[in-house]
């Protein structure tokens, strides 16, 4: 047999309507994974939801990593330098199949991203839930650090970095204010 009747009988002889649909879905499951909007229209036309998207968890994928830094002010009102938080860890094998550690990086990421979407809309993020949620996780990782003299506050701020793309610098995101080491509550500032 040679490679014109193999391709012939590929296309006429018996089952080449499963193949040629079989063909057909795998060059349309390949071309919609594509990102440009000309090759959606395969998904498009399809009315059963028989091609998958395997962007369905990441349709819009992290380019980059945000890092968080953060400075105290102490009793005297000195400033400490910058100290970087440590949230990613160096990946070991076994975290292809149980990554269970990686729920705290994930939960920072998405809430700094909802912190600056707040910012491009032109929205000052202090107050909103976001904001607080990570400042409070900062402030957690400030109490927790090994020698830490009395705090009185403390500021942060997001940096967007490239990842292992080294070719593009650092961009400072967003800076803080100073938050108090211990806030007190709205409700008692109203009172005094």
């Amino acid at each position: 047999m040679n490679a014109t009747t193999l391709l012939k009988d590929a296309f006429t002889g018996p089952g080449a309507l499963t193949r040629l649909a079989g063909a057909a879905l795998l060059l349309t499951t390949l071309s919609a994974q594509h990102p440009h909007p000309a090759f959606e229209r395969g998904r498009e036309k399809d009315l059963f939801s028989l091609v998958p998207n395997w962007k369905f968890f990441a349709p819009n994928p992290a380019t980059h990593d945000y890092h968080y830094l953060y400075r105290t002010l102490d009793e005297n009102r000195e400033t400490s330098p910058w100290i970087e938080l440590d949230l990613i860890k160096d990946r070991r094998m076994i975290q292809a199949f149980w990554f269970s550690s990686r729920r705290t990086e994930k939960a920072v990421f998405d809430i700094c991203s909802a912190i600056i979407k707040n910012i491009a809309k032109g929205e000052d993020p202090t107050g909103s839930p976001p904001f607080r949620v990570l400042a409070e996780f900062i402030r957690k990782q400030i109490r927790d650090a090994p020698n830490v003299s009395e705090v009185r506050g403390f500021q942060f701020s997001v940096v967007r970095a490239g990842g292992h793309d080294d070719s593009e610098d650092p961009e400072v995101l967003y800076v803080s204010t100073y938050q108090a080491m211990n806030p007190v509550s709205p409700g008692f500032l109203r009172a005094a």
